[in-house]
């Protein structure tokens, strides 16, 4: 038993002999998910959810500080409502899964089990507004959404997976513009100060942006094996669902009008970037503040008169500002313990026996970088919270550094593939805006632009000439292969 528990953290394969096996391997013997016996679908385990608790409650918390209200929509869709915009149901169509029977009876019309919620609000909106003094419509949802996917990978691309979809109406364009842009940057905040991915963030061009959508924004993010990770998207939706669902409002010339729509989610797909960006061969490397235990305890020679005391008393000294374990568990030694919550990804390791306890030190282990340290009992929830910060901020300095690292720009298409086989990652190039270029790159190397940055981060590579066909570009656009 003892042996077998000492080799647990060995199975896991390593992330460059085989990536999707170690990723695989990572969220199964870390307990984070489990899969159902519906293909596509996952059970999210207790230490799984916990993260995404603590996701949600970062970014819920800076939708309400910017005036947005939760509510929840139901989750079946009548077909006739998904058709109401074209553009919209032909995007989805592939994925949507259909209930046509209530108990034995078939239904008189098919419900789409949502895929996303555009529909079923703008019906319930057409039906609320009726002047511009209730404007803005400020409103977000949590639940979950069902695409029909052909591949899945937990947590990456499930069948049902969960997510927020804020859904706003504004009086004017530019309002709705800024709320997309308000909302793609609180999205990057969380996303670099909270789970410390560092993003690429930008406007998808027209053939990847969001069926209906005037306007698409990403933010990127790149994984360990050079893979892009659409993380979080921001639309500008214009007037296409409030025109298709006849959402007007007493404006304040005292006519009829539109509203101007959008809408922008994150999902748990987040918590898989967190393992792809973070994770190493023994396992998970959470960021402290999202990481559901910050401090484990482990009490050496617990059997010996005074140890677990002390761990309980340490325990009590650190639960007021920071999330707290003692595995105080019998049978295990605490070799075995070190490596199991090495492998479950925890920030801190404190370390404390007999010896320790009369010298009155403890040791603190960092699950980012292996160093252990003595340090004194006095003051201990300084020194840990001091730690913790450290932690955060390597944690995005080391994927930051891994990104640009795994980023290169290419001349033409010769130059791309070179470089995408040497160094497999973001490719920055020049492009035209020409649809058959942007095709002609995705076939030729199965990568598809990413984003568009933004104008302050913009740079003129190779004379501008577009990386496909050579003529003069204005845009450098980042490529990549995507999950």
């Amino acid at each position: 038993m003892g042996k077998k528990q000492n080799n647990h953290v060995k199975e896991i394969t390593s992330m460059e002999v085989d990536f999707p096996q170690w990723y695989t391997d990572v969220i199964s013997k870390t307990e984070l998910v489990d899969y159902s016996p519906v293909k596509g679908f996952m059970v999210i385990r207790p230490y799984g959810y916990a993260i995404w608790e603590l996701i949600q409650s970062a970014y819920d918390k800076r939708f309400k500080e910017t005036g947005h209200e939760n509510m929840y929509f139901p989750l079946l869709i009548p077909e006739s409502l998904m058709k109401k915009e074209a553009e919209h149901v032909e995007g989805f169509a592939p994925e949507v899964a259909w209930v046509t029977h209530g108990g034995d009876k078939k239904l008189a019309e098919r419900l789409a089990i949502r895929p996303t919620s555009e529909t079923i609000i703008c019906s319930m909106y057409a039906k609320w507004l009726n002047s511009y003094r209730q404007l803005p419509y400020l409103y977000n949802q949590w639940c979950s959404v069902v695409r029909w996917e052909k591949t899945t990978r937990p947590f990456l691309r499930t069948s049902e997976f969960l997510w927020q979809e804020g859904h706003t109406l504004h009086e004017t364009h530019e309002e709705a513009q800024t709320e997309t842009m308000q909302m793609l940057d609180i999205y990057r905040e969380i996303a670099e100060n909270v789970l410390a991915m560092p993003m690429v963030v930008g406007k998808k061009s027209e053939k990847e942006k969001f069926a209906g959508a005037d306007a698409t924004y990403t933010m990127e993010a790149l994984m360990h094996d050079g893979q892009a990770l659409q993380s979080g998207t921001s639309h500008n939706l214009g007037q296409h669902f409030t025109k298709a669902f006849d959402i007007t409002y007493l404006d304040r010339n005292n006519e009829q009008s539109y509203p101007f729509h959008t809408s922008w989610g994150v999902s748990t797909r987040l918590i898989g970037g967190i393992i792809m960006v973070h994770g190493d061969d023994n396992g998970l490397v959470l960021p402290p503040k999202i990481a559901p235990i910050q401090v484990v305890i482990i009490p050496v020679a617990q059997h010996k008169e005074g140890v677990l005391d002390k761990a309980w008393e340490l325990s009590k000294a650190l639960d007021k500002k920071y999330r707290i374990k003692v595995d105080d568990l019998e049978g295990n030694s605490p070799g075995w313990k070190f490596n199991q919550w090495e492998m479950k990804g925890v920030p801190i390791r404190l370390e404390i026996g007999p010896r320790d306890i009369e010298n009155g030190q403890c040791v603190l282990a960092r699950r980012d970088t292996g160093e252990k340290v003595q340090v004194s009992l006095e003051n201990i929830a300084e020194t840990v919270g001091k730690l913790l910060e450290e932690i955060q901020q390597n944690l995005f300095d080391k994927a930051l550094k891994m990104r640009e690292e795994k980023t290169s720009t290419a001349e033409n298409l010769d130059d791309f593939k070179k470089k995408l086989h040497e160094n497999p990652g973001f490719i920055k190039a020049m492009w035209c805006g020409d649809k058959d270029c942007e095709e002609k790159v995705k076939e030729e190397t199965g990568t598809s632009i990413r984003c568009v940055p933004f104008d302050d981060e913009q740079e003129v590579l190779y004379e501008g000439k577009c990386v496909c066909c050579d003529k003069s570009a204005e845009k450098m656009v980042y490529f990549a292969r995507a999950y």
